[in-house]
């Protein structure tokens, strides 16, 4: 199973992300849960130990290792490099592991233009499609919103795109954007997910406004949710609601991937 998860800031991706990757752990699944956010921080959703945390580096602010890998310095534009570097021991060298869930945060290039002919470019790239090709049992993506930095691979190997959303119309529309963006490239596997839901009424909402995607589940609106982040504690152990709302998600997904394969 490969996941992609994105969503607008704030709407709580990272959040589902670690319940989903806690959830299948749980129920004795391997996973790989890969941080492709620009601001990493799904290690505190997990509520990974600081003695585990201070292991884990962004792979993109690794200048040593893409230097090794592609015969360039990072922050050099254009000149010769490898634009297919090795990556193959990365995932297992850089990940760290905490109650079955494996994480690796991967980091961003943030330099301006349409895009990034560098480096640090090459070699996320490059990871990224290595990772959609190995076979990892469970594999979650917490991305940020949009799919410029999916491709080819992403529409053939991912099993499907969660977006999440709140119960705003202005959350729907970043949800329209993206799956605009993603059947452009032919990824018509998206499913919505509902976050900070308080009521009947919001979920009716989403169900009716849902802009021609399935809708996968709510999570309710909890303000033990932020409790959970002060105190350093995963919320799938501190709040019940989130982690059962979350056990139905999986019990869909799986029902829509089997669907999928008839």
């Amino acid at each position: 199973m490969k996941l992609a998860i994105t969503g607008k800031g704030g709407v709580g991706k990272t959040t589902l992300t670690a319940l989903i990757a806690q959830t299948y752990a749980d129920l004795h699944r391997d996973v790989l849960a890969v941080d492709a956010d620009p601001s990493p921080c799904l290690a505190g959703a997990l509520g990974f130990p600081d003695d585990i945390r201070a292991k884990l580096s962004p792979i993109s602010e690794m200048d040593a290792l893409i230097e090794e890998r592609t015969g360039a310095k990072p922050g050099t534009v254009g000149g010769f490099f490898t634009l297919n570097p090795r990556v193959d021991d990365i995932p297992d060298r850089f990940s760290v592991i905490h109650r079955g869930v494996r994480l690796l945060e991967m980091g961003s290039v943030e330099i301006g233009g349409s895009g990034c002919i560098c480096p640090e470019a090459a070699m996320l790239k490059t990871l990224f499609t290595h990772l959609l090709f190995r076979k990892d049992d469970v594999l979650l993506l917490d991305m940020y919103a949009g799919v410029e930095h999916l491709g080819r691979a992403t529409v053939d190997f991912v099993d499907a795109m969660i977006v999440v959303v709140e119960p705003t119309r202005r959350s729907l529309g970043t949800a329209a954007q993206i799956k605009k963006l993603a059947n452009d490239i032919k990824l018509d596997r998206l499913y919505l997910v509902g976050n900070k839901i308080r009521d009947e009424e919001e979920a009716k909402f989403l169900e009716k406004e849902t802009p021609g995607m399935p809708v996968l589940g709510f999570l309710p609106a909890n303000l033990r949710v932020q409790e959970a982040d002060r105190l350093g504690i995963p919320v799938y152990d501190h709040v019940p609601e989130l982690r059962r709302a979350t056990e139905s998600i999986v019990e869909k997904l799986s029902k829509f991937r089997l669907m999928d394969q008839v």
